[in-house]
């Protein structure tokens, strides 16, 4: 699927391509992919192998993304693909987002069946989640303006790595975001993640200003962003930059993917996030994989 030259910019030098559809914004050579491994440079134009191909495919509670204050009690039909613009070494989904075979693990689905899919299983929206959805910024697009036409809301579960074109167009088709927010250093995501904390906060900071419906996620890490410290920043950004109504969710890390040398999060510490989230008059604050 050829991607809309309005995402990616061709040098009038080489047959490098500067891909903007994430803020890695990859300059890619022909014959070549980016970070995330689906977009391709063929012959100076860019192409999205992945597109129509999924990596799953499930009807959900709409909690389980986590979404409390979303739709709650109603089920979201689940889209996941293959690959991720960041190379966090703690990924719990490693095996969709950097170690897979697409072409054997893959489905080839249209988005009329997704958008059938979903409203045969009683979903009242469908949901990009499982691996990055912004790398899927063609597919999740058309898909979802259709599921829209059929009164269904769209759900993007994601890092907040946009580029400032792509984030632009997700807000035209996506009625609610849970962000992670993994760290508050910019060494951690930086070392961990291979990214830019600011962009990832001033992304979350347009979200919230534009008025869509928006939860933070923060998995919590045994001695890499479990400081109280760090916890406290995280809270003030929350209450301070977003709002006190807005959804709090911490959660529990366990041994995965290139990270396999931590212990399990200790439960005292996510109990002690909360009680800071609620010192800090964050009204909506829960616990995950606990």
């Amino acid at each position: 699927m050829l991607v809309s030259s309005d995402l990616y910019k061709k040098s009038s030098k080489t047959q490098k391509i500067r891909c903007e559809i994430c803020a890695n914004y990859c300059k890619i050579a022909d014959g070549s992919t980016g970070v995330c491994k689906q977009h391709k440079n063929i012959n100076g134009e860019l192409f999205d192998e992945s597109y129509g191909i999924v990596s799953s495919l499930n009807p959900d509670p709409v909690e389980k993304k986590p979404l409390n204050h979303f739709l709650p009690g109603t089920f979201t039909y689940s889209i996941g693909g293959f690959g991720c613009n960041m190379t966090c070494l703690h990924c719990q989904n490693y095996m969709i987002s950097h170690e897979y075979d697409k072409n054997s693990r893959g489905v080839k689905i249209t988005p009329e069946e997704i958008v059938e899919n979903a409203l045969r299983y009683n979903c009242k929206s469908i949901a990009w989640t499982y691996n990055e959805p912004t790398i899927h910024l063609p597919f999740s697009k058309k898909t979802s303006l259709l599921a829209r036409q059929k009164d269904l809301k769209v759900i993007y579960v994601t890092n907040g790595y946009f580029s400032d074109k792509s984030l632009n167009e997700v807000l035209g088709f996506v009625d609610a975001f849970n962000i992670d927010l993994k760290s508050m250093s910019k060494d951690f995501y930086k070392k961990i993640c291979g990214a830019d904390l600011d962009v990832v906060l001033d992304n979350i900071k347009r979200v919230y200003d534009e008025g869509k419906h928006l939860e933070i996620t923060n998995l919590i890490i045994n001695g890499h962003n479990d400081s109280v410290d760090e916890i406290n920043q995280l809270c003030d950004f929350v209450a301070g930059e977003l709002g006190v109504d807005v959804p709090l969710h911490f959660s529990r890390a366990f041994p995965y993917y290139r990270m396999n040398d931590i212990s399990p999060t200790r439960p005292e510490i996510l109990f002690k996030a909360r009680d800071i989230a609620h010192d800090k008059g964050i009204k909506n604050v829960y616990l995950g994989n606990i």
